[in-house]
C-alpha cells in the first residue's frame, strides 16, 4: 500500500516539477533576449498549431500498411500520415493530409494564413473529433510568451513601436506582426511611461476550460445576432469610474479576443446570418476586428477553424451573393470512412473508452463494420458492393483464379457523393451498446445483426434507403458471414490449421514447379525421382475454377509471382498469392465439410463425434469465443451453413 502512495506522490511531484520548468516571466528586454537566441519563440497562431502537429513526426509508409496493400489503395502517391493523429482518426488520411498541408502553408504566411479552415461532412463523420484533438493538441502544448496582465494574451513584440519594427526584425531574424490591444497601449502610456523594455512578459498555457487561447462559439440566435460574443463588451459597472472612451472600461471576453494566439471554433458556422459571418472573415483576412464601444480595433491572431454538414454547405454555397466569404474558405471535406479495417478500429477505440465489459465474439464488430460501409458505397457497373468494400480495404478479390483487375482510383472517380452518406459509426455504436445490454454473456454477429435489422425497422428513413439497408442486412451480410463462419469452423475443426494449409502451400510449390519447368523433384522419404503430381496440382486448382487449358498458365503466374516477392526479400507462405491462399483454404474447407455438418447439426452424438466436436468448441474457445458464443454460433451453422 505505501509503495503505491509513493508512485503517486512522485507522479505529481514530477508533474509539477515539469509545469513548474516551464513557468517564465522577466522583463520585455530579457525577453528580447530570448527571441534573439532562439527567434521560433516568435511563432503566429498557425506556425504554433503546425509545429504542435509536426513535432509528433509523421508515420513511415511502410509502418502504414503492408506494402502490397498500401500499393493497392494509394498506388505510387499514399497520403502523408502523422503521429498526431494516429490513434484517433481511421479512414480519413487525405482529409488530415488536408489539413496539415493548409496548417503548414499558413505556417509560412501564405494565403492560408487568412482563411477560414472549414471541415465539411456528415454527421458523426468525425468533424468535431478532430476540432477537438486540435484544441487538445494546444493544452498539451507548451506555454508561450505573453504580455503580463493582458486581457488577450498578445504578443509581446507588439510593444515594439512601429518606427523600430524594421531594425528589429533584422536582429531578431522574425518579421513582427500586430499592434498593441487598447488595453496594454492605455498602460504603456501610464504605468510604465512608454518605457516599453520595463513592461513584464510572462509565459501562459493554453486552456479551453478558462478560455485560454482556444474558444468555442455555438450557432448564435438568428433573432440575436450580437457581435459581442465575438468582440466582448464594456462594463457598464465600470462606466462611473472611468470615461467612455477609457480601455479600461473594456471587457475583452469575447470568441475572438479568448482565442487570440491560438483557436477559435466555430459549430455549424453556416446557421449564423451572413451579416454575422462577415466579421468571421474580416478577422481573418483582415486580422482585426472592432473593439466594444469607440475604442478603434484589435489585432487578433488565431486560427479560424469551422465546421457543418453537407446539407448546410450546399444551402449557403447556392447563394450567389455569399461569393466573397466563399473565396475566403479553406474547404476540407471529411466524409465517412470507406475501410472495413479501419471501421473496426473505430468502435474498438470508442469501445475502450466505455464501460462494457461483456464478451464481444470474433467476427462481431466486423459485421457491424460491414453494414456501416456498405451502406456508405454507390453503386458501380464494374463490381458489387461487396466486391467494392474489398478492394476498398486493399484485399484481392479471386475471380476464377485471376484477382479482379479493377482500379480503386477509377472506382472512386466514378462516384459523386461516396462517403458523404449512409450509416454514421453513432448509429452502429448504439447497435452495439444496445446488443451488449441485451445479453449479459457477451455478443455474436447473429445478436448485432438482429438489433441493427430492428433499428432500420424503427428509424425514420425514406422507404428506399429502408429497403437498400434491409436487405444488406438480410441477405448480402447474411451471406458474407456464412463464408466467414465457414472458414472459422474449418479452423477449429482442423488441428494446426496454419501448418497444414503450410503444407498445402509447399507441396503445390514443388510439384507446380517441376512442373513448370518440366523437371522431376526428389520425393521427400527415399529421395527417389518423380514426376509432378498433376492430380494433386488440380485438386488444389479446381477450388477456384481453374480447369483445362487455363491450369498452365495459372501455374507460370504463381511461380513467376512468388519468385518475384522472394526476391524483394519479402517472407513467401501460402497468404502471399490471394488466389493460390483462396484455393488452399477452400481445399482444406472440402477436407472437414462434411464431418463438419455432420457434427454440428447432429442432436446426439456416438462418443467419437462427442469427442470431435469437444475439440471444436475447445479450439473455437482458444480462437477467442466464450462457451455462449461458440454455442450460438455453431447452432446457427447448423441451421443455416449446410443445407441437406
Amino acid at each position: 500500500m505505501s509503495k503505491k502512495r509513493d508512485d503517486f506522490k512522485e507522479i505529481i511531484k514530477r508533474d509539477q516539477a515539469e509545469r513548474k520548468s516551464q513557468i517564465w516571466s522577466g522583463s520585455f528586454l530579457e525577453y528580447l533576449e530570448l527571441v534573439r537566441e532562439t527567434p521560433s519563440v516568435y511563432a503566429l497562431a498557425h506556425r504554433h498549431m503546425y509545429d504542435v502537429i509536426s513535432s509528433a513526426g509523421e508515420i513511415p509508409p511502410d509502418e502504414m500498411d503492408d506494402s502490397a496493400r498500401s500499393l493497392k489503395l494509394w498506388g505510387d502517391s499514399p497520403p502523408r500520415m502523422y503521429n498526431f493523429f494516429k490513434s484517433e482518426f481511421f479512414g480519413v488520411e487525405p482529409a488530415l493530409e488536408k489539413i496539415v498541408r493548409y496548417f503548414h502553408a499558413a505556417a509560412m504566411k501564405g494565403e492560408e494564413s487568412r482563411q477560414v479552415l472549414y471541415l465539411m461532412g456528415p454527421v458523426g463523420a468525425g468533424k468535431s473529433s478532430i476540432a477537438e484533438h486540435l484544441k487538445r493538441g494546444l493544452t498539451e502544448a507548451p506555454p508561450i510568451y505573453v504580455i503580463d496582465g493582458c486581457p488577450i494574451r498578445e504578443e509581446p513584440l507588439h510593444l515594439i513601436p512601429r518606427p523600430l519594427r524594421e531594425k528589429f526584425n533584422e536582429m531578431l531574424d522574425v518579421q513582427i506582426e500586430g499592434e498593441l490591444c487598447p488595453v496594454c497601449r492605455h498602460r504603456l502610456e501610464h504605468e510604465f511611461d512608454g518605457k516599453y523594455e520595463k513592461f513584464p512578459v510572462s509565459t501562459s498555457t493554453f486552456s479551453r476550460m478558462h478560455r485560454r487561447g482556444i474558444a468555442v462559439v455555438p450557432p448564435v440566435d438568428p433573432n440575436n445576432q450580437d457581435t459581442s460574443v465575438l468582440i466582448g463588451s464594456e462594463d457598464i459597472s465600470k462606466l462611473d469610474q472611468y470615461s467612455e472612451g477609457d480601455p479600461r472600461v473594456l471587457d475583452l471576453n469575447g470568441a475572438f479576443n479568448a482565442g487570440n494566439r491560438g483557436l477559435v471554433e466555430f459549430i455549424e458556422v453556416f446557421k449564423n446570418e451572413t451579416e454575422y459571418l462577415h466579421s468571421i472573415i474580416t478577422a481573418t483576412q483582415e486580422k482585426f476586428v472592432p473593439a466594444p464601444g469607440r475604442h478603434g480595433t484589435i489585432y487578433v491572431d488565431s486560427v479560424i477553424l469551422a465546421h457543418s454538414n453537407e446539407a448546410e454547405w450546399r444551402r449557403f454555397k447556392a447563394d450567389h451573393t455569399n461569393e466573397a466569404i466563399l473565396d475566403r474558405i479553406v474547404t476540407v471535406k471529411v466524409p465517412y470512412n470507406l475501410r472495413l479495417q479501419e471501421e473496426v478500429k473505430i468502435y474498438e477505440k470508442m469501445l475502450g473508452r466505455s464501460g462494457f465489459k461483456s464478451h464481444i465474439a470474433p467476427h462481431t464488430l466486423e459485421v457491424a463494420a460491414m453494414f456501416a460501409v456498405m451502406s456508405r458505397l454507390e453503386k458501380s457497373p464494374k463490381c458489387d458492393v461487396v466486391t467494392k468494400m474489398r478492394l476498398y480495404n486493399g484485399e484481392d478479390v479471386v475471380e476464377k483464379g485471376r484477382a479482379k483487375k479493377i482500379d480503386i482510383r477509377e472506382l472512386k472517380e466514378d462516384t459523386i457523393t461516396e462517403g458523404m452518406n449512409g450509416i454514421s459509426p453513432r448509429f452502429i455504436m448504439k447497435a452495439i451498446d444496445t446488443a451488449l445490454t441485451d445479453s449479459e454473456e457477451g455478443i455474436t454477429p447473429i445478436h448485432i445483426r438482429d438489433v441493427m435489422i430492428n433499428m432500420v425497422k424503427e428509424m425514420e428513413f425514406a422507404d428506399d434507403i429502408r429497403k437498400n439497408y434491409l436487405e444488406l442486412l438480410q441477405d448480402t451480410i447474411h451471406k458474407a458471414y456464412l463464408e466467414i463462419l465457414e472458414k472459422e469452423i474449418t479452423k477449429a475443426f482442423v488441428y494446426a490449421y496454419e501448418e497444414q494449409a503450410e503444407t498445402l502451400f509447399q507441396n503445390y510449390l514443388d510439384h507446380a514447379e517441376a512442373y513448370v519447368n518440366k523437371t522431376t523433384l526428389k520425393d521427400r522419404n527415399s529421395s527417389d525421382a518423380m514426376e509432378p503430381d498433376e492430380v494433386f496440382l488440380k485438386n488444389i486448382e479446381e477450388q477456384i475454377a481453374i480447369i483445362g487449358s487455363s491450369v498452365d498458365g495459372f501455374r507460370q503466374e504463381v511461380i513467376s509471382y512468388l519468385w518475384a516477392v522472394g526476391r524483394r526479400g519479402k517472407k513467401v507462405d501460402y497468404k502471399s498469392y490471394d488466389p493460390l491462399r483462396e484455393a488452399i483454404e477452400k481445399k482444406l474447407m472440402e477436407s472437414v465439410r462434411d464431418i463438419s455438418r455432420i457434427i454440428t447439426k447432429a442432436r446426439t452424438r456416438d462418443e467419437d463425434q462427442q469427442e470431435k466436436f469437444g475439440s471444436l468448441v475447445d479450439n473455437m474457445l482458444e480462437r477467442g469465443y466464450n462457451e455462449y458464443s461458440a454455442d450460438v454460433v455453431l447452432k446457427y451453422a447448423a441451421n443455416h451453413l449446410w443445407k441437406d
